[in-house]
């Protein structure tokens, strides 16, 4: 799609934001599942930082849960910390076992951040008396991380979007985000970044060479069932869809506002929860038409699959973050996506893709995707092609292991014992690199 039309809407510029990771290659492709050697040293890893799994909740739970399955199946001892918040306290840690993953459940009597932090804590504290290397999700309790650091344990931690640039944050919350990242980024042995603009951040903090760039993953949607559409009364290509957090800085309320300025003949499909008592949500609603469609949150991922891979067109209004999860699943889809300009969204979907920066472009993006079909095609190869050249899971997940892997040999010489070998359990070798 060319830089620029008549209608006045930008193609996505990705070229402008650096280059894509390198390719995995040789020794760091991904491998199948291998049998375990005869006596050798099993490496082990302990998953914090998220909600836990099987997950349900959103882009780092379904990290943590198709990497623990992806460890596991290469000879790892996997250990994934889940959060229970509960009003009586009876058991503060208590295990099960699933697809052959520990699964350490950790009970909180605290609600909403609070719970949050309380459980990061005792996350922590347990993973602590572990000989497992500690991948952490996120630096929401950053605060905790000190002390794996003062038992020994070595820490990777993946830094995930720039929180404190959040507008929805108050100074207080943005504070907070702030001194955490840099008490993340100093405590851990290593930082993972999901997009080159975060790596670049990052490189603010740490130097470069304690910092490793692997995006999100995702599965190819070839095809869909139309039942959830009929539950919905939808049909295909006859409506637009956003999926996300209903937050101004996922620019809903100009999505909304755009789309509603006059009758399209479709509909506008709006996945997130909306709370009655929230202002924002209140405007966002207030400024719909009678073809937007409030749909609430949708969990159940074959429903989400189905609305994307039959949409004209997949709206993304992010602002702030690294390589958004829901964007990824949109090129897999195959979606024409219509996103918001900026570093992040235009890396991750590279060339080809239509772009706004206001509700003026983009209500002209709207208005060729409804009505210049000829458009639609060429971006949705584009959004494929993506797809398949930097976000497979098979990349994603050899990547994270190359790196978890130099840390389970670092427990593993701290703790006096033998070094775990990447070809007994399956897996891959990591490159040298500086420390």
């Amino acid at each position: 799609m060319d830089a620029g039309n008549a209608h006045g809407v930008t193609a996505l510029d990705s070229s402008r934001f650096g280059t894509d990771p390198a390719p995995l290659t040789g020794p760091e492709q991904a491998a199948g599942p291998r049998p375990m050697a005869a006596g050798a040293g099993r490496p082990a890893v302990a998953i914090l930082g998220t909600r836990g799994i099987p997950a349900a909740h959103g882009g780092f739970e379904t990290l943590a849960e198709r990497l623990a399955q992806h460890l596991a199946a290469q000879g790892w001892r996997v250990t994934v910390y889940c959060q229970h918040e509960v009003t009586t306290l009876r058991r503060r840690f208590s295990s099960t076992t699933w697809r052959g993953i520990e699964l350490v459940h950790v009970q909180v009597a605290q609600t909403g951040a609070l719970a949050t932090l309380a459980f990061d804590g005792h996350c922590v504290r347990h993973a602590a008396q572990r000989d497992a290397a500690c991948l952490v999700l996120g630096y929401n309790g950053a605060p905790f991380l000190p002390w794996l650091r003062l038992r020994g344990r070595k820490i990777l931690t993946n830094m995930d979007g720039i929180e404190w640039r959040r507008p929805k944050w108050n100074a207080a919350v943005r504070a907070y985000f702030w001194v955490a990242e840099w008490i993340a980024a100093w405590t851990s042995h290593r930082l993972i970044a999901d997009h080159p603009a975060i790596a670049d951040h990052l490189a603010t903090r740490r130097p470069r060479s304690a910092i490793a760039t692997i995006p999100y993953g995702g599965d190819p949607v070839e095809a869909a069932p139309t039942a959830p559409l009929d539950a919905l009364g939808l049909a295909p290509d006859r409506y637009l869809l956003s999926v996300a957090r209903i937050e101004p800085d996922n620019s809903i309320l100009p999505i909304v506002r755009a789309f509603s300025r006059r009758r399209r003949g479709l509909r506008l499909v709006v996945v997130g929860c909306l709370d009655a008592a929230n202002p924002y949500h209140r405007a966002v609603r207030a400024a719909a038409g009678d073809e937007v469609m409030f749909p609430g949150g949708l969990y159940d991922p074959a429903i989400v699959r189905a609305l994307r891979f039959h949409a004209r067109a997949y709206l993304h209004g992010h602002r702030v973050g690294g390589t958004n999860p829901s964007l990824v699943e949109a090129l897999w889809a195959g979606n024409a996506v219509i996103a918001h300009d900026n570093v992040f969204n235009a890396w991750t979907t590279g060339p080809g893709q239509f772009a706004f920066r206001d509700e003026e472009t983009l209500e002209a993006a709207i208005d060729l995707a409804l009505t210049r079909p000829e458009y639609l095609a060429p971006a949705r190869k584009a959004a494929r092609r993506r797809a398949a050249e930097a976000f497979r899971w098979s990349d994603v997940l050899a990547r994270y292991e190359a790196e978890l892997l130099a840390l389970a040999r670092d427990v593993a010489r701290a703790e006096g014992r033998s070094e775990p070998d990447a070809r007994a359990v399956g897996g891959t070798a990591p490159a040298p690199r500086s420390r």
